[in-house]
C-alpha cells in the first residue's frame, strides 16, 4: 500500500486515525473498492493495530468502508441509487450554500477562491490529477466557509466522505466539465448574485457527475 498516511502521537490515536481515514476518503485518496490492510495502516502511522481497528470499524458503522471479513476490510461501492440520492441532496445544499456566500463573501474572499480555481486549472494542465481532485473538493467546501454556514459543512463533510472516492475514480473522464462551471461560480459572487451563483453551483454538479452516471452504466454493461 502507498505511504498516505502520517504517524500519530499518543494522545486520541483514535481520533487522529480516523480523522486521517477519513480526509483520504474524501480527498479522494482512497477508491472505491480498495482494500485497507489494518496492519500497514498501522505501521506507516506508527501506532498498534487496535486503534486502527476502531478507526476502520467507526467508517464501517457510517457506511463508508465494508467488512468482507475481519481481513478484508474495502472502500464501498455506492450503488446508482445511492449516487443519485447524495447528488440530489448536494445540488440543494450547495446551491444554498454558493447563494448565500453570494450575499456573505468578501471581494478578498471571492479573489482567494478565484485564486483556487486557477491553481485548479494548472494541476489539470500538468496532469497532477490527485492535486486537482483536492482542489477540486477545496473549493466546494469554500463555498460552505463563505456563506459562513459551518454546520451545512459539516453535514456535507458527511456527504463527501461517501462521494470523495467515486469522485476521484472518475475525475480524470470528466474532463473540462469538472473545472469549467467553477469559473460562473466565482463570477456570481463578484457581482454579489445569489440565483447565478446556486443556478452554476448546481449545473457544475449536474454537468460534473455525467461522468459518474457514465461509469454506473459502463459497470452494469460490464465494461
Amino acid at each position: 500500500m502507498t505511504e498516505r498516511f502520517e504517524s500519530v502521537n499518543t494522545e486520541s490515536k483514535g481520533d487522529q486515525i480516523y480523522a486521517q481515514l477519513a480526509q483520504a476518503l474524501v480527498k479522494g485518496q482512497l477508491l472505491p473498492g480498495e482494500r485497507l490492510k489494518i496492519r500497514e495502516l498501522a505501521l506507516q502511522m506508527g501506532t498498534s493495530v487496535t486503534p486502527v481497528r476502531d478507526a476502520i470499524l467507526r467508517l464501517v458503522q457510517h457506511g463508508v468502508l465494508v467488512m468482507l471479513s475481519p481481513r478484508d476490510i474495502r472502500v464501498r461501492r455506492l450503488t446508482l441509487d445511492e449516487y443519485l440520492e447524495i447528488r440530489n441532496i448536494r445540488v440543494e445544499l450547495e446551491g444554498m450554500a454558493a447563494s448565500q456566500a453570494a450575499v456573505c463573501a468578501s471581494a478578498d474572499e471571492v479573489q482567494r477562491l478565484a485564486e483556487q480555481v486557477q491553481q485548479n486549472e494548472e494541476a489539470v494542465r500538468r496532469g497532477d490529477i490527485a492535486q486537482a481532485i483536492a482542489l477540486n473538493q477545496d473549493f466546494h467546501f469554500a463555498l460552505c466557509q463563505l456563506a459562513r454556514m459551518p454546520l451545512l459543512s459539516d453535514i456535507l463533510y458527511g456527504l463527501w466522505l461517501k462521494m470523495g472516492p467515486l469522485i476521484a475514480q472518475s475525475y480524470s473522464e470528466g474532463g473540462r466539465s469538472m473545472i469549467d462551471h467553477h469559473y460562473p461560480v466565482v463570477e456570481a459572487l463578484r457581482r454579489n448574485d445569489p440565483h447565478a451563483a446556486r443556478v452554476a453551483i448546481q449545473t457544475d454538479l449536474l454537468s460534473g457527475g455525467q461522468s459518474i452516471y457514465e461509469r454506473f452504466g459502463r459497470v452494469e454493461q460490464g465494461q
